[in-house]
């Protein structure tokens, strides 16, 4: 089969497509005809060594598809050949073919796209987490909530589930075109960063008052804005730092407004942690997947497909993400997928 492959940490664009042999099937695997596989800003930090988590080389980089179920173990009961999933991988995604673990796996709707499936496990899955969970964002109806990067994957999927959830919600993006998208997807207010102080202008929208909630993807200035346009016990969720600085948190203003600052590494439930909690979450995580496919099927969140790709392009499909460029999820596509698209 053909594989993006890892043999020495090095920058994305210097990776190359290779004959590799097929991954090994375990008792608990699935084997997966993969049909369309994400890229993302941690991908590019993975291959070059400088992400928390190194994976033994050789490996595929990618750690979410979706496609066909062609094989199962002799310990899966939930699933079988012929299956329609989505999976979150340790690595091995952008491959023809992946080998998931059950408990990271989940069927999807028959109307649900393979390119926007992807967009469920790791985008939509933790705004879905940060946005609901009690220790996190919590989010109530009547919130104000704000969405940084919200033309992305994981600001599309927390605009959605905000405005599902009941909050106002204020999204900041970096052009009209991604204004305009993200007003398609609920936004009640959408703010160019780059044209007007976006903490100037949260606080006039909610005069004076400030926000409730901020959903952060960016981190560096942003999270520091962010802090200065909060309410009272308002509550702050990094869940990534996509503007390339990781910010140090002032103590001063977490005490001063009562301030909760709560991160979320949905990693840590699909098991990529030194200790593997995977199985113990497994209700959790499926009870979520539920609830997002019941919405997508309802017609109250629509993922957004940022560009698609065939296999032999994917250093194009990384360079939009890493340029900013994408509007969503970018997704690369193999097999009778990537037909499909006539590629």
């Amino acid at each position: 089969m053909r594989a993006v492959w890892v043999e020495d940490w090095k920058p994305f664009e210097e990776l190359q497509l290779q004959e590799v042999p097929r991954p090994v099937l375990g008792p608990r695997n699935l084997r997966i005809a993969t049909q369309a596989a994400g890229v993302s800003f941690a991908t590019s930090l993975v291959v070059q060594g400088k992400y928390q988590r190194k994976p033994p080389r050789p490996f595929a980089p990618g750690t979410e598809v979706a496609g066909i179920v062609s094989e199962v173990g002799s310990a899966v009961t939930k699933f079988q050949p012929g299956d329609r999933v989505c999976s979150i991988l340790d690595w091995g995604g952008l491959a023809e073919e992946a080998a998931s673990l059950e408990v990271n796996t989940f069927k999807i709707p028959d109307s649900l796209p393979y390119p926007e499936a992807i967009s469920f496990t790791n985008s939509y899955g933790t705004s879905i987490a940060s946005l609901t969970w009690q220790h996190l964002l919590d989010v109530q109806k009547g919130d104000w909530l704000v969405v940084h990067g919200a033309a992305g994957g994981v600001g599309i999927a927390a605009v959605e589930i905000g405005k599902i959830l009941g909050a106002t919600v204020i999204a900041t993006a970096s052009s009209e075109e991604k204004l305009d998208l993200v007003r398609a997807h609920g936004a009640d207010h959408a703010i160019n960063y780059r044209e007007q102080d976006f903490r100037e202008a949260v606080l006039e929208i909610t005069d004076g008052r400030g926000v409730d909630k901020v959903y952060d993807p960016v981190g560096g200035d942003v999270f520091m804005q962010s802090l200065r346009c909060m309410a009272p016990e308002g509550r702050i969720c990094p869940v990534g730092f996509a503007g390339g600085t990781i910010q140090q948190v002032p103590a001063n203003l977490l005490l001063v407004k009562n301030l909760t600052v709560c991160g979320v590494n949905m990693g840590y439930y699909a098991g990529w942690s030194p200790n593997d909690v995977r199985y113990e979450h497994e209700d959790r995580i499926r009870a979520m997947m539920t609830q997002l496919f019941d919405w997508y099927e309802a017609g109250l969140i629509k993922p957004v497909s940022g560009g698609v790709y065939p296999l032999d392009r994917f250093q194009d499909a990384m360079a939009d993400v890493l340029g900013r460029k994408s509007l969503g999820r970018v997704a690369v596509v193999m097999g009778d997928e990537a037909k499909r698209w006539g590629f």
